[in-house]
């Protein structure tokens, strides 16, 4: 797994075990805790470290709590599923899926919240989850004009601009729909946002 705590600590080499350990206990403590009740003491014991060990990954709980979360979606893939709505289709029902994991949902929700007082945490989940997780769209992209289905960009900027929107409006959309609302991001909801999302796209 690959680190995203600073990189400009230094001393013994980070065991990938160790942190694996560590983020999923992480994980499982925000299942029974919950995010108030949750220390990295707790997580320490639950993951079988010492607290040194913990400290010396990362600065606090919010930080932990970014990575945690973040590694669950590393889980996303893009598989080629024949064309563009079908592709999008199956990204969005992984991405619901992950939210539904009340580790997801609850680390999530605790860790923006505490992002709007928070600026150097907004950055690190722009960088650890957001940023992270735009290759599929990239991929996505790429692969739609492989098959025809969308014209090559013509404008660096202007494709870069319309890759961060394309992202804001699933990852807004998902997560409003989860988490928000608490509605269910099912096979039905899912085509009609991909049919409303593939329109804007396809128009000039």
């Amino acid at each position: 797994m690959q680190s995203r705590t600073s990189a400009s600590r230094t001393g013994r080499p980070r065991s990938a075990a160790a942190d694996a350990a560590i983020l999923a206990a992480t994980r499982q403590a925000l299942v029974e805790l919950g995010w108030s009740k949750l220390t990295l003491g707790d997580v320490a014991t639950r993951a079988g470290v010492a607290k040194t060990t913990l400290y010396r990954r990362w600065a606090g709980k919010n930080e932990l709590v970014v990575d945690a979360v973040a590694e669950l979606f590393d889980e996303l893939s893009l598989p080629d599923r024949g064309s563009l709505a079908a592709d999008i289709e199956g990204v969005v029902l992984q991405f619901a899926a992950i939210l539904a994991r009340p580790e997801a949902r609850s680390g999530l929700m605790a860790v923006v919240a505490e992002a709007t007082r928070d600026e150097a945490l907004r950055e690190r989940i722009r960088a650890s989850i957001v940023d992270r997780q735009k290759r599929l769209v990239l991929a996505g992209r790429a692969r739609a004009e492989a098959r025809g289905e969308l014209p090559p960009p013509t404008n660096p900027e202007e494709s870069t601009r319309t890759v961060d929107l394309i992202f804001d409006m699933v990852a807004g959309a998902v997560v409003h729909r989860t988490l928000v609302s608490a509605e269910p991001a099912d096979e039905e909801w899912v085509r009609s946002f991909t049919r409303v999302l593939l329109e804007g796209l396809k128009s000039p």
